[in-house]
C-alpha cells in the first residue's frame, strides 16, 4: 500500500534537531527504498515553508522532487470539507490541509504516516487507514 508522509514525519526526518536514530525516520527511509511514499502539494508547501535560507530552499525542494505529488480533484476539497464539517460536529479541530490528506488518502486508497495525534482522532469518524510504525 501506498503511504501519504504527512508533514510531521516530515519534519522529523529534516530537522535540525533530528535524533541519531528514530523509528519514524527509519519508517521513513523504508518506505522511500520500497518507492512507497506519496505527498500532496499542500505538504510539499508546508515542508518548504519557513526555510530561511534561499540555498536550504533550494536543496530541500530538489530532493523533493523525487516525489511527484498526487493529483487533486475538486471531489477531493468537497470531501475534505464534508469531513471538516462531521468532525467539528464531534467536538474535533483540524486544518484544511489535514482533511485534504484524508481525502486523498481514502480515494487513492493510502494510508497516512504521520505523528499527529489528530488523525488518530479522525480515524474514529474517517474511514482513513494509518500507516503502523513497524
Amino acid at each position: 500500500m501506498k503511504v501519504i508522509v504527512d508533514t510531521s514525519i516530515w519534519s522529523t526526518a529534516l530537522g535540525r534537531s533530528r535524533p541519531k536514530k528514530s523509528v519514524l525516520v527509519d519508517s521513513l527511509e523504508k518506505l522511500i527504498l520500497e518507492h512507497r511514499v506519496q505527498v500532496i502539494g499542500p505538504i510539499r508547501q508546508e515542508i518548504l515553508s519557513g526555510l530561511r535560507e534561499e540555498l536550504q530552499f533550494k536543496k530541500l525542494e530538489k530532493h523533493l522532487r523525487a516525489f511527484p505529488d498526487l493529483d487533486l480533484q475538486t471531489e477531493d476539497y468537497v470531501r475534505a470539507a464534508k469531513y471538516f464539517n462531521l468532525c467539528r460536529s464531534k467536538g474535533l479541530q483540524g486544518s484544511n490541509t489535514d482533511f485534504l490528506i484524508c481525502s486523498v488518502a481514502i480515494r487513492n486508497k493510502s494510508s497516512i504516516f504521520t505523528s499527529d495525534k489528530d488523525f488518530t482522532l479522525f480515524a474514529k469518524y474517517l474511514p482513513i487507514v494509518l500507516y503502523a510504525v513497524n
